[in-house]
């Protein structure tokens, strides 16, 4: 039996000008999850949103925002994306040199802490961390636009890691970004991803619910949607 998988759309293919209207029809469309992806043009090649944008939508809606911080040193700003009203943070292994402290810090301040890892990045980065972390985000496109292809090998990634964390008795959660689309959802899924990101394959086909459908169905194998959608924390 394929578990529940949470979809979490990539805001970076949504409307900027319409943030707080795309918030809305994520929620009516029966999404608990939502993932921002702030870059810095220097940790990857792009600029998107800061704290201050994530603040002003936080107000207007009840998602649970999943914030990916694609940043060079994260930890000087995790406090700021918390108190924006970032329910879960995660940092990348490879922008952080002390990055247990980060981890340590984002639980801390009350939010759930999580750690990205590149796609060549090996798992041994983590494989200490995993009892502290909520969810380890598994990157199967290197990290800075929207619209790539899904990296084969990191499947077999996704697999090595929920062996790992099933080894260790904890119940970190695996999401996977980058190239996610309805064609590959249930095999993430059978590899052992609880939390899926897609981006330009979900908002480039409205109407959200029913591309909603589409995901949890591809998952599922059925036709009626199952409760994916739920919210984990």
């Amino acid at each position: 039996m394929v578990p529940s998988i949470i979809l979490s759309p990539s805001l970076l293919a949504a409307d900027f000008g319409s943030l707080a209207s795309e918030l809305a029809r994520l929620e009516n469309a029966g999404i608990s999850w939502v993932h921002w992806d702030v870059m810095d043009g220097a940790f990857v090649p792009n600029i998107t949103i800061g704290p201050a944008v994530i603040e002003a939508c936080r107000k207007g809606s009840g998602l649970f925002f999943d914030v990916h911080l694609m940043i060079e040193r994260p930890g000087i700003y995790v406090a700021d994306f918390i108190e924006a009203g970032a329910d879960l943070v995660c940092v990348h292994a490879e922008a952080d040199l002390h990055l247990e402290r980060t981890v340590s810090e984002i639980a801390r301040l009350g939010a759930k802490p999580a750690v990205a890892l590149n796609p060549h990045t090996p798992l041994s980065v983590i494989e200490y961390l995993i009892p502290q972390l909520h969810m380890v985000l598994i990157m199967s496109v290197n990290p800075g636009f929207g619209g790539q292809k899904f990296i084969p090998f990191t499947l077999e990634k996704i697999r090595r890691l929920r062996k790992m964390i099933e080894s260790q008795g904890a119940e970190t959660m695996i999401e996977v970004d980058g190239g996610v689309t309805p064609e590959n959802a249930g095999m993430l899924a059978g590899a052992g991803a609880d939390v899926l990101v897609s981006g330009s394959a979900f908002f480039g086909f409205p109407p959200y619910g029913e591309r909603y459908e589409t995901f949890m169905s591809a998952v599922s194998g059925e036709s009626k949607r199952p409760r994916g959608g739920e919210l984990k924390r």
